[in-house]
């Protein structure tokens, strides 16, 4: 049986997670994220100069109107040097994965279910309409897509193969959606991820994630969801992550064991480790996730669902569920997902 409270937490540790993490999102020189910003521990906004952005070493130009995503903030790529990935977002501001997760849920809510169709439909208005958000970057997975787009490629033909754990960041919706039904959420998880992350590591990892928040949303503690989605039957999940958790520094896990980044070989067990040690401690768990520097926006969405659906709404400051820059427009979604799902 769902439980509303472990799916509401889900739905908002997701968001929460991201948030937190913005500021400092790809941090690699760690010692930078206490100096440029102090103690995190609530939303702050960005501000240039990043220590370790590499926008000025990337570019993207637009063919026409059918591949121009970046709109306003073309003039950031291949510039100066420290500019910040997100530096026009508030505090508590969600990074724009995390809002595509959102324009998700709309069409989630809209069509009773997911219609890719419908999906790809709002995805690509929204990223070719000028001010429909304000992120600076845009990840290489809606770049490739959109050079596919303007092409004249089919839909399901303009993703590419891609193994970053960005491609994770908006499925929380979906899963809680077909949270009744295993299965049905499965299929719809592949579809879905399938249209901007195609290939097997992409597809695993979103297995997992999906498999893993389906038992904690039914009841289950991190550890059972683990046992119930397969340790032997995905090597993700094959690793002594309470003798890590026991004695070894989050650092020296993501750092040394696993990297920082965004691959998805290094960010899931990244995430998971910190899902594990901290179940019972959401708060010290996403505030540890941002000080891991790296993609720490990406695990955070990850992280925050998985902690959120372990613990239910109790283990979430509520000032972080009230801050959260588009609070107003997420509590009549989470609603109406959570009336879906029960019906």
């Amino acid at each position: 049986m769902i439980d509303p409270s472990r799916f509401e937490a889900a739905w908002w540790g997701s968001f929460i997670g991201d948030a937190l993490a913005m500021p400092v999102h790809w941090y690699y020189t760690r010692e930078r994220i206490a100096t440029d910003y102090g103690t995190l521990t609530g939303y702050v906004a960005p501000h240039n100069p990043h220590p370790d952005s590499a926008l000025s070493r990337s570019s993207y130009t637009a063919t026409g109107a059918t591949d121009d995503i970046l709109h306003e903030q073309a003039v950031y790529w291949g510039g100066p040097s420290d500019i910040h990935y997100h530096q026009f977002l508030a505090a508590g501001e969600n990074t724009l994965n995390v809002q595509i997760a959102a324009l998700l849920a709309h069409s989630l809510i809209d069509c009773g279910g997911y219609d890719q169709s419908d999906f790809a439909r709002r995805y690509i208005d929204f990223m070719l309409t000028a001010g429909s958000h304000r992120d600076t970057y845009v990840e290489s997975s809606h770049r490739s897509f959109f050079r596919h787009y303007a092409e004249g490629r089919e839909l399901d033909e303009c993703g590419v193969e891609d193994s970053n754990i960005g491609g994770l960041a908006t499925l929380t919706p979906l899963v809680l959606l077909y949270a009744s039904d295993r299965d049905a959420m499965q299929a719809v998880v592949r579809e879905h991820i399938a249209l901007t992350h195609k290939g097997p590591v992409a597809a695993e990892a979103a297995a997992v994630f999906a498999d893993l928040l389906f038992s904690l949303v039914h009841g289950s503690t991190i550890d059972e969801a683990m046992t119930q989605c397969g340790r032997t039957e995905h090597a993700v999940l094959d690793h002594p992550w309470h003798e890590w958790a026991d004695t070894r520094d989050d650092n020296d896990i993501i750092g040394n064991r696993f990297s920082p980044a965004c691959k998805l070989a290094d960010s899931l067990p990244a995430t998971l480790h910190l899902a594990v040690k901290y179940e019972h401690d959401a708060r010290g768990g996403l505030l540890a996730n941002v000080r891991a520097g790296g993609d720490n926006c990406h695990r955070g969405v990850v992280l925050g669902a998985l902690l959120g659906a372990a613990g239910g709404m109790d283990a979430l400051p509520p000032e972080w569920v009230r801050g959260l820059h588009a609070h107003a427009q997420y509590q009549p979604l989470v609603e109406a997902l959570r009336r879906l799902a029960l019906s």
